[in-house]
């Protein structure tokens, strides 16, 4: 009998010893997730549907860094496969090019197709442009991105054009004239062919040639490793992979202090020597980066007023994707998707956003209008709340006028100097954390910090925004969510590796696609940044950006017709 009980005890110390195992083991898993975790057997899907693994398939694309690349179900995976499609761009037939048989915009040429033809406002305008190379010869082949843009400079006017590529070196540009007047017709070659392969290739191969740091620190002692989206290499790492986005980071291990006693993070720098010499050739300011493509004949038409039209919306159009979306006119954007009004004076803006919170997550670029709210609003005061400058978090304060706005940047990758771990969040975490309603207004903007790594990272972060969006305007519909959108900026041979237009452009075609047919509305600071005669800057002089605030707030405090 006493051996029966001494058994059964037996038994049950080890079933308890194993319990305890097993305990640890989970909480080991959960403070410390691994990739096959992050991809899961149960992953949470844009309609909040679980996926096992056997409804999953990877992704077909080049895996962009030596970690498993997250699984997709079948709806994922389409919808990347479509975005990939749709931004995918030409290549030249032949493998390497020479310099001297690149595109050169001082041979080129563009002409405008019946130039002394009757136009009205409302008409098309067809530009044809004809690439040729160092040697003057045509270019037989497409691939160079170009910008064009038509412009009254009396006026203060301007709009975009939308550009065709005949993947033979000749290029259609059609305008939609927008304004009476002699309006001039601008082209330019902001990367060749040859220049976009190389960019290809960086993408692709190279998305640690932007590298960022994190401190670590213990009492006095302190350490600072490398971090990124991929680390090369077998050494320990740290993961910082998110547990409700999935959203992966990694940190080298330091070599002395555990991983939860990193403090801050921090961009790091660029890689140097990502050229070849002759690649190098591709990227020269003044020969062949943004430079200026000139007309063969005449570079300007003149445009007649439309005879007895309504001019309060003849310019504008029910499609939300109309091109151009907008246009210049006495240095205001007049949108052609809604209508716009002027908030001129500091107490139109308080009247428009008394009683409201109003959350601004992203990059510096959204920044821009937390500073022009912030400075243009006098009762609009800004609580000092310790933040790094230029980094944030930000609060500015309406006691009066019961007004509340808020910046907050984007979790990693994220260049700027210096960021608390404990103020790293992602955009669709801090989504979930609203509450939401009709005095509550959200604007989100990211794409900057993503230039340097493959689409398919951008996808997935733009996945869980949009998730959360739509989970946040499913509880709360009279939710207003604003995207800003990305916009051009100065570029040289340095800046265009890392954050040249072509990347942001293609990135903005797969966010304006993503964020198609859900109730968000866009402030389209691209064509507010091209179409303007002021330079090309990351971050635009204070009346674009004003113009920026105006739609923003039309959206807010739309006109009652």
């Amino acid at each position: 009998m006493w051996r029966d009980s001494f058994r059964l005890q037996i038994f049950c110390l080890l079933m308890a010893v194993l319990a305890i195992v097993v305990l640890v083991h989970n909480f080991f898993q959960l403070e410390h997730l691994d990739d096959d975790t992050v991809s899961g057997s149960n992953w949470i899907t844009e309609n909040n549907v679980q996926h096992s693994l056997s409804q999953t398939t990877k992704t077909t694309g080049k895996p962009y860094c030596s970690y498993k690349p997250q699984l997709l179900s079948k709806r994922e995976q389409a919808e990347q496969e479509s975005l990939l499609a749709a931004i995918q761009w030409p290549k030249p037939s032949d493998g390497k090019i020479a310099f001297v048989q690149s595109t050169d915009p001082a041979h080129s040429d563009f002409v405008i197709v019946k130039p002394s033809g009757f136009f009205q406002v409302g008409d098309q305008l067809e530009v044809l442009v004809r690439m040729k190379d160092f040697q003057g010869k045509p270019k037989q082949y497409g691939g160079d991105y170009l910008q064009a843009r038509i412009h009254s400079p009396l006026l203060k006017a301007g709009a975009t054009g939308r550009i065709v590529d005949c993947h033979n070196g000749l290029y259609k540009v059609f305008f939609t004239l927008l304004w009476p007047g002699e309006v001039k017709v601008s082209v330019s070659l902001v990367h060749p062919s040859e220049a976009i392969q190389v960019l290809l290739r960086l993408r692709e191969e190279r998305p640690d040639r932007v590298y960022f740091k994190s401190s670590f620190k213990s009492g006095r002692y302190s350490e600072t490793t490398e971090c990124n989206v991929c680390l090369p290499g077998d050494l320990p790492v740290c993961n910082f992979t998110d547990l409700y986005t999935g959203e992966p980071w990694f940190c080298y291990k330091p070599r002395k202090l555990s991983c939860a006693s990193r403090i801050n993070h921090a961009k790091g720098g660029y890689q140097k020597g990502l050229l070849s010499r002759e690649e190098s050739l591709f990227f020269q300011s003044g020969v062949n980066i943004k430079r200026p493509i000139l007309s063969s004949g005449p570079d300007s038409v003149i445009v007649k007023p439309k005879a007895f039209a309504d001019s309060s919306s003849m310019d504008r159009a029910e499609d939300p994707t109309v091109s151009p979306s907008g246009y210049y006119y006495e240095d205001q954007w007049k949108s052609r998707t809604h209508q716009i009004h002027p908030f001129n004076k500091s107490d139109d803006i308080t009247k428009c956003l008394q009683g409201k919170v109003i959350h601004l997550f992203g990059d510096s670029t959204i920044r821009q209008w937390f500073e022009y709210l912030t400075a243009f609003v006098p009762d609009l005061v800004e609580f000092n709340l310790g933040s790094p400058k230029n980094v944030g978090p930000f609060m500015s304060v309406d006691l009066k006028h019961n007004i509340l706005l808020k910046f907050r940047c984007h979790g990693p990758p994220i260049r700027f100097s210096t960021v608390f771990s404990s103020e790293l969040r992602y955009i669709a975490n801090e989504l979930n954390g609203i509450v939401g309603g009709r005095n509550t207004v959200i604007a989100i903007t990211i794409w900057s910090h993503f230039s340097t790594f493959p689409v398919e990272a951008y996808i997935r972060r733009l996945r869980s925004i949009r998730r959360s969006i739509i989970q946040l305007l499913d509880r709360s519909p009279k939710t207003l969510i604003i995207i800003r959108t990305a916009n051009v900026q100065e570029l040289g041979p340095e800046v265009s590796l890392f954050n040249s237009d072509w990347f942001s452009f293609q990135l903005d075609s797969v966010m304006r696609k993503m964020f198609s047919g859900i109730a968000v509305h866009l402030v389209d600071a691209w064509e507010m940044s091209l179409a303007h005669y002021l330079p090309h800057n990351l971050h635009p002089q204070e009346v674009i950006v004003k113009n920026q605030i105006d739609a923003f707030l039309s959206y807010v405090c739309p006109l009652q017709t």
